[in-house]
């Protein structure tokens, strides 16, 4: 059975390693929406899906990745791929200067503190207006080609996929998932909630920093209103809910699917396109509480952490 599924992972990376070479750059591009997707539902997933604790603000993360990056990239001329990585760290930061006094709130207090943050890094963006732009933003060189976003952002996909797998299969994992359950009775059982709460955290906000930077490159221009949107934090929520939070392929499969079913409303539907998609959401989350995959596990009594 393990060799089996190593055979069909291998196979579906493979055939994205070489499909840019085949198809056309509108299907290029919309997998590397794809891969955005799945790594930001991924990091989603690894604070609110296995801790419990509900995030409004993880685009916070991802519009300080991008403008960091940005800000390296058009003042210091560095290459985007480094300067994406200091936005992850600039990112992981952010999250241990708000984490420690955000993560002792519970419940919807948590969630109004990270939407505040949100709020608070964008208003800081357009403040220093000298570094950042402004509300005029920062605008970038066109890349020549997108090929070396494509796999650096399937990269980052799949790494979010690999420390999912790692965090869910690990004592660290399953302390986290205690905290989801009962965080009083694991604090009586001696976890430390506080650090655990912390460590998820930290990695939750490094993928979104990174996939930040990356996405600067590839529009090659970015401002406060379109960088910060509360909607990028909401898809992000509804792919790793639909697709079955907790798990590792949950987000990817919801990620892949919405993105699809999106992208076909809008070419059908062009004006009513969104109403038709939070309409899918709305049905789908009352009759799939638990996501795609929890109705498999229900149905073919699959491992619950898949």
């Amino acid at each position: 059975m393990k060799w089996g599924a190593a055979v069909i992972v291998v196979a579906i990376l493979t055939g994205l390693g070489i499909m840019p070479f085949y198809v056309s750059n509108y299907v290029v591009t919309f997998t590397l929406q794809i891969f955005m997707w799945i790594a930001l539902a991924e990091s989603w997933n690894l604070i609110s899906g296995l801790t419990g604790y509900v995030s409004f603000g993880h685009v916070a993360f991802f519009g300080t990745g991008a403008y960091t990056a940005a800000i390296l990239i058009t003042k210091l001329g560095w290459h985007w791929l480094p300067a994406s990585l200091v936005g992850s760290v600039t990112a992981a930061i952010l999250a241990l200067i708000i984490g420690y006094p955000c993560l002792r709130l519970k419940g919807p207090y948590f969630a109004i503190s990270m939407l505040g943050l949100n709020e608070v890094v964008r208003a800081l963006v357009s403040y220093f207006d000298r570094l950042t732009g402004g509300g005029s933003g920062i605008t970038l060189s066109p890349m020549n080609t997108i090929l070396p976003l494509y796999y650096a952002m399937g990269g980052v996909a799949l790494a979010g996929l690999v420390i999912t797998y790692w965090t869910i299969t690990s004592r660290f994992g399953l302390r986290l998932l205690s905290i989801r359950e009962n965080e009083v009775a694991a604090e009586a059982m001696g976890i430390p909630t506080a650090a655990l709460k912390l460590y998820a955290f930290l990695i939750s906000a490094a993928l979104p920093g990174i996939v930040g930077g990356f996405y600067a490159r590839y529009v090659s221009h970015i401002e406060p209103l379109g960088t910060f949107p509360l909607i990028t934090t909401i898809t992000m929520i509804v792919m790793c809910l639909f697709g079955g939070r907790g798990t590792i392929f949950g987000p990817v499969l919801g990620a892949t699917l919405l993105s699809l079913f999106q992208e076909w409303a809008w070419s059908r539907f062009l004006y009513f396109h969104e109403a038709i998609f939070g309409a899918i959401i709305v049905l789908v989350i009352l009759l799939m509480p638990r996501g795609i995959l929890g109705v498999l596990q229900q149905r073919f009594r699959l491992p619950r952490v898949v």
